[in-house]
């Protein structure tokens, strides 16, 4: 993803793994345990590509459900999320 900042672009952006349908960001990871900045790293994605929602999802544990997290960006900038 490019980003551009007044009228400069920078095509050395941000690197999505998954846009589904346009709508929903997908971050993968392998990793032993989600940390706070990968939920940071969806976030400013998430703001940077003007979408909303965005799922978080790591495949290193026993349970796949486990290791997915739902993320939304509202346009006040606030943001939560939420275990699924």
């Amino acid at each position: 993803m490019p980003i551009t900042y007044r009228t400069l672009q920078l095509q050395a952006g941000y690197r999505i793994d998954l846009v589904v349908e346009g709508r929903v960001l997908v971050e993968i990871k392998a990793v032993q345990e989600l940390q706070p900045i990968h939920a940071a790293q969806v976030l400013t994605y998430l703001r940077l590509s003007s979408r909303r929602i965005g799922l978080l999802i790591n495949f290193n544990t026993r349970m796949f459900k486990s290791g997915i997290r739902r993320l939304v960006c509202d346009s006040l900038g606030e943001s939560g999320s939420e275990a699924i």
